[in-house]
């Protein structure tokens, strides 16, 4: 398990000051298993009581009306206090519960229960998202926001910090209810500071969960390489950390004695598979499916290198970055990670390839012996360019060449290869393609005409990533936006390699 007692100890310093928060992330970034560090930590200090409510099962008619909603949250306090053995508590909120009508019995009662303890009572709530588009609940907020505020004039006892565990911020549940009722919410969470706490692994982090694995398991690694590269591919996502791993362990290399960065490699190519998929992976699909705007964001960034501002206000960026989709770097907007970027990819070339099926169906055999015939298919792609965009636009070529090949490309290797992006500076107008057919490698790189000397840094380019790979031989699509272009091949010796360069 990853060594998060720095992000945990934070957490604890705003719960000591009182401070009532929401500590959002996207799905699966560890929220949860936050929520029960805490509650592990505080059941050690005899000055607090934490109590853990959530809203994962919720009765459908518990948001009816106050009185529902009043009576659900006093029943779960009382479950949670018979859990912690807090007999006499629980017992207090039973005899109660038969006198709660709303929202001003709910009041006292909280105000009774907290004069009842000498403790310093924390609530968290998980899973808030479950009733973030009901009026009741931003209603129920504001009862603890006017409560909050009374305890600190002395007015008033209330819970010394309420923690909203969930996908969203408060401030943007508030758009979700009806614009007839926003005026009378008035901010009901507006005394909540920010949580500034990244709950995202940095790879120090990730080598405590390697060590502790590799001293449980007596397996032989290279911790800080290994974790560096887990990094590389996940930002620290935690899920995508934790399933990295899990990959490794149990399908790539079980109950081998040593990891390798390779298996790292492979379980990258495990999780980016388009034939897998889990929740979280669904539920990116579904977000950028259901949100045609945010998904041409996100194309545009991961296939055509566009810098895009990252601005909170932005709604699409802002909702980008709340599912997890987009973080940001130097100010620009970014996808958060490089297992996300591909499964980015895959969905939006099979989207193209679909339609691609409409206007060209044979694509011919492009393997030999087990061998992929590159070359054959490069020159298959120019003549279906020819025949069927030639008279295209420069701006829909810019927008979709790139798509158009890889949609081409992915029936070409036909099951048998595997083909990913690697990242690429933004701006420099290139792609750099990865694919592995049966056990072999080949580098081809994406790139638009801008000249004789441009042409010649992107060889150099091009060769220099050759040589992370050990190859020789690489391959170079070009696409050529003038309007007297030629459609034509080459065979170019530069330096020490070999490459095959087709003109689109």
């Amino acid at each position: 398990m990853v060594d998060t007692s720095n992000k945990l100890a934070g957490i604890m310093k705003l719960i000591d000051f009182g401070e009532y928060f929401t500590m959002n992330r996207p799905r699966q970034f560890g929220k949860t298993t936050t929520a029960f560090l805490l509650l592990k930590a505080f059941s050690k200090r005899e000055d607090y009581l934490l109590l853990d409510l959530s809203f994962e099962v919720v009765e459908e008619d518990t948001f009816d009306n106050k009185q529902n909603f009043a009576l659900y949250f006093a029943r779960s306090l009382q479950k949670v206090l018979l859990r912690l053995k807090q007999a006499q508590l629980s017992d207090f909120i039973g005899s109660q519960i038969k006198d709660i009508q709303g929202f001003e019995e709910l009041s006292q009662l909280i105000t009774t229960l907290c004069e009842k303890t000498e403790k310093k009572i924390v609530i968290t709530i998980d899973e808030v998202d479950k009733a973030s588009n009901n009026r009741l609940f931003m209603q129920f907020l504001a009862l603890l926001r006017d409560k909050y505020l009374a305890q600190n004039r002395e007015a008033d006892k209330s819970f010394h910090s309420v923690v909203l565990v969930g996908v969203h911020d408060i401030k943007n549940l508030k758009r979700k209810i009806r614009p007839e009722d926003a005026h009378s919410l008035n901010s009901p969470w507006n005394i909540a500071v920010d949580f500034s706490i990244d709950l995202a692994f940095s790879a120090e982090e990730i080598q405590t969960m390697l060590r502790q694995y590799a001293q449980e398991t007596q397996t032989q690694m290279d911790i800080p390489q290994v974790a560096e590269r887990i990094f590389y591919y996940t930002a620290g996502y935690p899920y995508l950390v934790s399933k990295m791993c899990k990959v490794i362990d149990e399908i790539i290399a079980p109950g081998q004695a040593e990891w390798s960065l390779g298996y790292v490699e492979e379980s990258f190519r495990y999780l980016v598979n388009p034939t897998y998929t889990t929740t979280l992976f669904d539920d990116l699909a579904k977000n950028l499916n259901n949100h045609p705007d945010l998904k041409k964001i996100a194309f545009e960034i991961a296939f055509n290198g566009q810098r895009i501002s990252f601005n909170i206000d932005n709604p699409l960026i802002a909702l980008a970055h709340t599912y997890g989709i987009l973080d940001h770097q130097d100010g620009m907007a970014k996808i958060h990670n490089r297992i996300f970027e591909q499964r980015i990819y895959n969905l939006v070339i099979s989207t193209q390839e679909t339609a691609l099926y409409q206007v060209h169906v044979n694509r011919g055999v492009f393997e030999d012996n087990q061998t992929l015939m590159l070359r054959e298919a490069m020159l298959s792609f120019q003549n279906f360019m020819r025949e069927n965009y030639s008279q295209k636009d420069e701006v829909f070529l810019e927008r979709e060449g790139r798509l158009l090949f890889l949609s081409f490309l992915k029936p070409v290797l036909n099951g048998k290869g595997f083909d990913f992006k690697e990242p690429v500076v933004g701006n420099e107008q290139r792609m750099d393609i990865v694919i592995t057919f049966y056990n072999q490698k080949y580098i081809l790189e994406l790139k638009r005409w801008q000249g004789e000397r441009y042409h010649q840094k992107g060889l150099q380019q091009l060769s220099d990533y050759l040589d992370l790979y050990h190859l020789k031989e690489g391959y170079l699509l070009i696409y050529d936006f003038r309007k007297n272009k030629e459609y034509k091949q080459a065979q170019i010796q530069f330096k020490d390699k070999s490459i095959f360069a087709v003109w689109v």
